[in-house]
């Protein structure tokens, strides 16, 4: 199995586009505490932690239903316990939209962002390539 990323790719740069920039790197900066850097005029620039990147079909069937999607692209939070991770960031003045629903692939809540799109937060059924130790 390869560890290491091609030399060209050093990380992945992910964009929110919000109807209320201030909101919304305040919700980033002191609800889910991400570490950030200033880099000028109050654009903040967020650490993410690990990555991982999955490629899926934007049409499907799964058990004889029919499914498909126009979206492109999309932005998941990963946590290693998504109850206690919902209760700790509700606390903070976090909220969700529904309940935590179970997916093949793991347990998942939609956390609103605020002045931005529901963004996935989910706990995964499978060990998180993101996770991985380097080498192993």
């Amino acid at each position: 199995m390869r560890t290491t990323i091609a030399a060209v790719i050093t990380a992945v740069h992910t964009i929110v586009y919000t109807s209320d920039p201030a909101a919304t790197r305040a919700f980033f900066r002191d609800v889910l505490e991400f570490p950030f850097v200033d880099t000028g005029g109050g654009w903040l620039i967020f650490r993410t932690g690990p990555s991982e990147l999955g490629v899926h079909p934007s049409a499907w069937e799964h058990d004889g239903q029919l499914g498909g999607t126009d979206q492109q692209f999309e932005v998941s939070l990963i946590c290693d316990d998504l109850t206690s991770t919902m209760a700790e960031l509700t606390a903070k003045g976090a909220q969700f939209s529904g309940d935590i629903e179970q997916a093949g692939w793991g347990s998942v809540a939609r956390l609103l962002v605020p002045g931005a799109a529901a963004m996935t937060l989910y706990q995964p059924r499978y060990e998180p390539p993101a996770m991985a130790h380097e080498g192993g």
